[in-house]
């Protein structure tokens, strides 16, 4: 470095001293384990509701075409939540399973590192299982069916926990919130790759057909599970967890010490503040989920039996979901930066909840036709408001992931990351545990769909009070480099 009279003179800034920086390429390779995650659960909601639906109805004695007969509109409300009741089962079991294997992670120490064993593993067996769920619809084979979800959900469980810790075990907490933007972004583009492989099969296309000879319906799940398995070996190959922890400590270490929290954080037991925070954190996380997850979880028979038109929108509505998602993702850690990660979820808990209360004004639109079976109910007009309002759904979800899962982590020392994963990812199944079932008894009961909106608008907007009794700890200035800069290519 040259002074200013003009002798040189070199310094060398120390570790504690040099900017903390994000590696982009690894944080998005380490999201190829969510792509994996996200892509599977898309193509899982897009389809089961729907098998499950027809083949209740079917133990009942009503076929598809006897379902499109006015008199029995009722009987898609009654099977609901015996679809929420399936759809939630595996969750429920999830309840207790994604703190164990987070627990275990924590513990775990081979030579593959603490976190890809479970990763590798529940991977593999999970993309072996999933494509034989369609084919026990194809044969009307319920317990069947049922089976395989229970099996692929049980080994999801086991590497989600671990996968996701795997972004803080390697990330210094002060630059958590971007990388978990970069992590979500790769998650997101997976549920567009699942949305896209559903498009074109219209599921109108297949119903009431049980028929074993239409396997072009395994294609999404084949497809799923090659991409599954690709991008799981890529994380293998690329990340080397041990190594990488070594390299990693003085940085990790540093912060520690600039962690967003209200009181200071290590290995013994939680302050009262930061006992009280996530606490609040994790119910309004139940209030979200449980809001979120009914409409993720019915959309699609929404729109294929509320709406009269084809379910490809609903891959369409979630297509625009995710791009506004994305681009949100790219924001939005700036913005945590700036205003905090407090402020930064209310907003997006504003933002959703003002979308879904309009998606309580949208109807039925278009001409409905009547002929000597009943309604030919595919002749409606799909209703164009709702690219707009899952437009701003999209970005309300965005603020909301990008900032939320920080924040439960930002709580616990390195050695409690699997742990507080599992407290966070429990959070989320006990509401998607709970929603099924009990949307699916309200519509039941209250003999209408519309329903669905009032209730996801009314838990989003309790989620919204909660969380503003949250406090707002913001971080301690900190020298992080920005934009190309903090790109590491080490």
């Amino acid at each position: 470095m040259v002074d200013t009279k003009g002798s040189t003179s070199t310094s060398k800034t120390s570790p504690d001293e040099k900017p903390l920086k994000l590696n982009y390429k690894r944080t998005f390779i380490i999201g190829f384990a969510f792509f994996g995650i996200l892509m599977l659960w898309q193509v899982y909601n897009t389809y089961c509701g729907k098998f499950l639906t027809q083949m209740f109805a079917s133990l009942q004695g009503y076929s598809y075409d006897d379902l499109n007969l006015p008199e029995n509109a009722s009987v898609l409300l009654d099977v609901q939540y015996l679809v929420g009741i399936v759809m939630a089962c595996d969750n429920i079991a999830a309840l207790f399973l994604l703190p164990i294997f987070g627990h275990l992670s924590d513990k775990t120490h081979t030579k593959w590192g603490k976190r890809m064993p479970y990763i590798v593993g529940g991977t593999l067996v999970s993309a072996i299982a999933f494509p034989f769920i369609p084919i026990f619809y194809q044969y009307n084979n319920l317990a069947g069916m049922i089976s395989l979800m229970a099996i692929v959900i049980f080994f999801m469980m086991m590497y989600r926990n671990p996968a996701v810790a795997l972004m803080p075990d390697l990330t210094p907490k002060p630059l958590r919130s971007r990388a978990n933007g970069i992590i979500n972004i790769v998650g997101f583009i997976g549920g567009g790759v699942g949305t896209i492989l559903a498009i074109p099969l219209s599921f109108k296309n297949y119903l009431g057909k049980f028929n074993h000879s239409l396997w072009v319906i395994e294609i999404p799940f084949l497809v799923a599970s090659i991409l599954m398995l690709v991008s799981c070996a890529i994380l293998f190959i690329k990340i080397k967890e041990n190594k990488l922890e070594v390299e990693l400590e003085p940085e990790m270490r540093r912060g520690e010490e600039l962690a967003e929290t209200v009181d200071k954080v290590d290995d013994g037991k939680m302050s009262r503040n930061n006992r009280t925070t996530l606490i609040l954190i994790l119910i309004a996380e139940v209030l979200w989920f449980m809001s979120y997850n009914a409409i993720e979880t019915f959309m699609g028979n929404y729109t294929l039996w509320y709406l009269y038109s084809s379910d490809s929108n609903t891959g369409i509505l979630t297509l625009i979901s995710g791009l506004t998602g994305v681009i949100t993702f790219m924001l939005a850690g700036r913005l945590a930066d700036k205003i905090g990660r407090k402020w930064t979820i209310f907003i997006g808990l504003c933002i959703i909840t003002l979308a879904t209360l309009c998606l309580c004004f949208i109807k039925p639109s278009g001409n409905q036709t009547i002929d000597a079976k009943g309604f030919n109910n595919y002749d409606a007009t799909f209703p164009w408001p709702l690219y707009i309002i899952f437009g701003f759904q999209g970005i309300g979800w965005a603020l909301i992931n990008i900032c939320s899962f920080p924040m439960v982590v930002e709580l616990c020392s390195s050695k409690k990351i699997g742990r507080f994963t599992g407290y966070y990812y429990a959070a989320s199944m006990l509401a998607q545990s709970m929603t099924p079932i009990l949307i699916g008894l309200i519509m039941k009961f209250t003999k209408a769909w519309w329903a669905l909106p009032i209730y996801s608008a009314s838990l989003m907007g309790a989620a919204t009070l909660v969380f503003i009794f949250v406090k707002n700890a913001k971080a301690k200035k900190v020298q992080n480099k920005k934009g190309l800069e903090g790109l590491d290519q080490d």
